[in-house]
């Protein structure tokens, strides 16, 4: 407003010094005039139109600020979402590296697995006894040669996690069942005691930490007794789940 007021002095003191303005008519007072009117509110449209245009400039500032903060909120997170892909992309490849590994490992991973039954031909009673080892006579398989059908002994031949599982079959006359023992340490078991049924089995398995060595073999309770035959009622197996 300060420069539309300043424009509109300037013309009036223009039209006041105008050559010959006190000495024309009236009509051609009244027509000089005129013009400067319509001259007057042609500026002052022309006013207008600078003020909005002003005003659309300002709001286009405004618009523009908007955006230059929106494409530097982006580009934040941009930044951010690449740094968390750097980070999964080291994941990832540590997740590969491992499996390549793991992939290799199995490849040269020993293959070490036995299974056997107690007897080799006819029928046999094992027990009660002294020695109270059992010797599974009857190979299945003895992949590695961790097992000796000579003393009934699995020896491993790498550390790692070992499975075992055994089965056990006996009559009414004697305790029945057998201990799965490590190192001479008793780790699981099965049990019946006499009772008036006729026969019992059972079997039982467990997962163990062996290191390279390590001696694992079945014996019978005190006083207990098995029985076997080649239906293979009375076993014992086990293999290498991995090296550790």
């Amino acid at each position: 407003m300060e420069f539309r007021t300043l424009l509109l002095l300037t013309l009036l003191g223009l039209s006041l010094v105008e050559q010959g303005f006190g000495q024309r008519g009236d009509v051609d007072v009244r027509e000089w005039l005129s013009a400067k009117e319509e001259l007057i509110k042609k500026l002052e449209d022309k006013l207008k139109d600078v003020e909005r245009w002003r005003s659309e400039v300002k709001a286009l500032e405004v618009r523009l600020n908007e955006t230059v903060d929106e494409l530097t909120r982006q580009k934040s997170e941009v930044e951010r979402l690449n740094k968390e892909n750097e980070g999964l992309e080291t994941r990832l490849n540590a997740t590969e590296k491992e499996v390549d590994e793991l992939k290799q490992n199995s490849g040269k991973a020993p293959q070490i697995a036995f299974s056997a039954s107690l007897a080799n031909f006819g029928e046999i009673y094992k027990g009660p006894c002294t020695d109270k080892t059992l010797i599974f006579k009857r190979i299945f398989s003895n992949t590695g040669n961790g097992y000796d059908n000579n003393t009934g002994v699995f020896t491993a031949p790498v550390n790692g996690l070992y499975y075992f599982s055994f089965s056990t079959y006996g009559y009414n006359t004697h305790v029945m069942g057998a201990i799965l023992v490590k190192n001479g340490i008793r780790q699981v078991s099965t049990y019946d005691h006499p009772s008036d049924d006729g026969s019992d089995s059972s079997s039982n398995s467990v997962v163990l930490r062996l290191a390279a060595g390590d001696k694992v073999h079945m014996e019978l309770w005190d006083k207990g007794r098995v029985f076997d035959n080649l239906n293979g009622h009375t076993t014992f197996s086990g293999f290498l789940i991995f090296p550790v």
